[in-house]
């Protein structure tokens, strides 16, 4: 991996809820799955108070805003199937409404303003699906997902690779290509990547926290 600056932490703030893992912002809220209570949480992120609470039908991984509504990948079931949900703010989850991920495997989405992007944390990579949510393109990481963002045209990641090698956020430069650049080291695991027009969000499993930084 190559060696870079660590990102700059702007602000740290307590996770509303135990073991935080999904994480989207939707032009003026944050929405955070908690791992543990498998309930989602809508954040107004100016006073960090929770205005919004849903049971979501399995253990949220990802999420992602589209438009005036969320996508999620849940966990489900005994073997921890991984399905992508809607969900309405103010109306909460439709019930029947899931896609099976590509071989019942993801964890965190981006969306480019047209097509989904849906990580596999494992196998070191990101679909780019269509509106049926077929996959038509795929970008090798190289390294474990942690979190996955689309900001100003070009898709982040952000990155785990073992004890040795640390977290880092990699920006990928030429979707093509598979080009891929490191653009920060992170302190810690981030897991989740969100953008709210300034800044990037992730949380911070080990310490309960939601963490704000720049690149």
């Amino acid at each position: 991996m190559e060696q870079a600056m660590t990102a700059p932490e702007l602000l740290r703030l307590p996770s509303p809820a135990p073991a935080p893992q999904a994480l989207a912002f939707d032009g003026e809220h944050l929405w955070l799955g908690s791992w543990e209570t498998q309930r989602l949480y809508g954040i107004d992120p100016h006073h960090f108070t929770v205005f919004e609470e849903a049971n979501a039908p399995g253990k949220p991984v990802g999420a992602v805003c589209v438009g005036d509504e969320l996508r999620l990948v849940c966990s489900e079931g005994s073997e921890g199937d991984r399905f992508i949900r809607r969900f309405i703010p103010g109306h909460g989850f439709k019930e029947h409404d899931r896609i099976s991920c590509p071989e019942h495997t993801g964890s965190f989405l981006a969306f480019d303003g047209t097509h989904l992007w849906l990580s596999q944390r494992y196998n070191k990579r990101v679909f780019k699906l269509d509106a049926e949510y077929r996959v038509t393109a795929a970008v090798e990481i190289g390294a474990e997902v942690l979190g996955v963002a689309w900001v100003e045209g070009a898709l982040y990641a952000s990155t785990w690779h073992g004890k040795e090698g640390g977290c880092a956020i990699v920006r990928v430069a030429d979707i093509d290509t598979g080009l891929i650049d490191t653009v920060a080291s992170m302190p810690f695991a981030a897991i989740s990547l969100t953008h709210d027009g300034s800044r990037f969000w992730t949380n911070d499993p080990r310490t309960t926290s939601l963490v704000a930084f720049n690149l």
